[in-house]
C-alpha cells in the first residue's frame, strides 16, 4: 500500500498555496483551477492514480508470487536431481556403460556368490591350487577345496599374499573382520572373507544401520546425525545415521545393533533394543576396487528427548540434532556417506516428509533404494 499513499501525498503536494492547482507535467501554461474545484479533480485525479497503482500493486503481487513459486519449483527440481545422481551412482552396476558385461562369475559348489572384474580374475590364476582358471565367463574354487573351513582358510591365504599387490588398493584397509559369503542372505553361508577383500569378489554384504530421531511435545520430528571420524578408513569426515556397522559372520541383525548403538552412539543396550526393524536398502555399485552388492538392514529408534549421543569408540567425532528441512538439505549437497544418504531418504519417504504428490521424481527414488542384489 506505499505506492497508494506516495502517489495521494504527491498529488496534495501539488495544490498550492494560493489555492491553484498546477497540473504536473504541464508547465507554466497549465489552467488555473479555484480550491473546490481543485480538490474535486484532485480526489478524481487521486481516485483514478489509485486504481492505475492497485493494479499494478497486484500485478506485481502476482508476478512475485509466480516468481517465488518458480523457484522454489527450480530448487525442488535441483533437488531431486542430486538424489537421482547419488541413487544412480550407488546403482551403477546395473547400468549398460557397467563393468557388468565384462566381470566374471564367482561360483562356489555351483552357485554364484559374486562378481570378479576381470584384472582380479587374472591375478587369481597365480594360484591353480586354489582356483579354477576362467572358464565360460566364471571363476571357480578347486573341487577339492569342499567345506568352510578348508574354503576359508584357502582363499585367506591368497587374499594375505595379494596383499603385496599394490594395485589392489582395498586391501591396505585390511580389517581382521570375517564376513559371510553366500548365495541369498537366508541361505547357510558357504565360507568367510576378510571384509576388505570382500569387493575383490563382488560378494553380498550386510550391514545394519539405525535411523535415531526424536518428537518433540509439538510433534515435531528431529533426528540425530553422527560425524565419522576423520580417521577413519572410509568416507571419513561425512554424516552418518546415529549408528550403523557391517554384519560380521556368525553375529546376529539384532545383536549388531545392540552393539554398534552402544559402542558408537553409548545409547545403552535398554533403549537400543526399542529399535524396530522397517526393512532394507539394497543396491550395488562398481569402481575401481571393485563390485560391491549391499544391503543394509534399517532400523527406526526413538530416543528420549533428554537423551544425548556421546562418542564412543571414536568412530564418530561429534552429534547433531538437525530439524529434517535441515537434513534434507545435507542430502543433496554431498555432505552424507553415500549408503548413510539412501538409509535416510528412505527414512523420509517411510514417514511422509517425502510425498508423491510433491516429489516427482518419488518413484524413481523408491526404485532406487530398493534394488535386487
Amino acid at each position: 500500500m506505499e505506492r497508494i499513499s506516495v502517489l495521494s501525498v504527491s498529488l496534495e503536494k501539488a495544490v498550492n498555496t494560493s489555492g491553484t492547482y498546477s497540473s504536473p507535467g504541464l508547465g507554466g501554461n497549465a489552467p488555473t483551477l479555484t480550491r473546490s474545484s481543485s480538490r474535486r479533480r484532485a480526489t478524481a485525479v487521486s481516485l483514478k492514480n489509485r486504481d492505475f497503482s492497485n493494479r499494478l500493486f497486484s500485478k506485481h503481487i502476482f508476478c512475485s508470487a509466480d516468481n517465488i513459486l518458480e523457484f522454489k519449483m527450480a530448487n525442488r527440481l535441483a533437488w531431486s536431481e542430486k538424489i537421482l545422481q547419488l541413487l544412480r551412482r550407488m546403482n551403477n552396476f546395473y547400468s549398460a556403460e557397467s563393468c557388468r558385461a565384462s566381470c566374471y562369475r564367482f561360483v562356489i559348489d555351483g552357485a554364484q556368490v559374486g562378481w570378479i572384474l576381470p584384472h582380479v580374475a587374472s591375478l587369481l590364476t597365480r594360484y591353480p591350487e586354489v582356483f579354477n582358471p576362467p572358464h565360460g565367463g566364471v571363476v571357480s574354487l578347486c573341487h577339492n577345496l569342499d567345506s568352510y573351513h578348508s574354503r576359508s582358510e584357502a582363499v585367506d591365504a591368497v587374499l594375505k599374499d595379494l596383499r603385496q599387490e599394490a594395485a589392489l588398493t582395498c586391501l591396505t584397509g585390511w580389517r581382521d573382520e570375517k564376513y559371510s559369503v553366500m548365495p541369498k542372505f537366508s541361505d547357510s553361508p558357504l565360507m568367510w572373507m576378510e571384509r576388505a577383500a570382500t569387493s575383490l569378489f563382488g560378494v553380498k554384504r550386510y550391514g545394519v544401520h539405525i535411523n535415531g530421531y526424536v518428537v518433540s511435545g509439538i510433534g515435531e520430528v528431529s533426528m540425530w546425525l553422527g560425524r565419522r571420524s576423520h580417521s577413519k578408513q572410509t568416507y571419513p569426515g561425512l554424516l552418518d545415521t546415529v549408528a550403523a556397522g557391517g554384519l560380521a559372520a556368525h553375529v546376529g541383525i539384532k545383536e549388531t545393533l545392540v552393539k554398534e548403538c552402544l559402542e558408537e552412539a553409548c545409547i545403552p543396550a535398554a533403549i537400543a533394543e526399542e529399535a524396530h526393524p522397517v526393512g532394507t536398502v539394497s543396491y550395488t555399485y562398481s569402481n575401481e576396487e571393485g563390485v560391491f552388492p549391499e544391503s543394509q538392514f534399517v532400523f527406526d529408534l526413538e530416543l528420549p528427548l533428554e537423551f544425548k549421543p556421546r562418542v564412543g569408540d571414536g568412530e564418530v567425532q561429534e552429534f547433531y540434532l538437525l530439524p529434517i528441512d535441515k537434513v534434507k538439505e545435507l542430502l543433496a549437497n554431498g555432505d552424507f556417506k553415500p549408503n548413510s544418504a539412501m538409509v535416510v531418504l528412505d527414512f523420509l519417504i517411510r514417514l511422509s516428509f517425502i510425498e508423491p504428490d510433491t516429489e516427482p521424481c518419488y518413484q524413481e527414488f523408491v526404485t532406487g533404494l530398493h534394488q535386487t542384489l
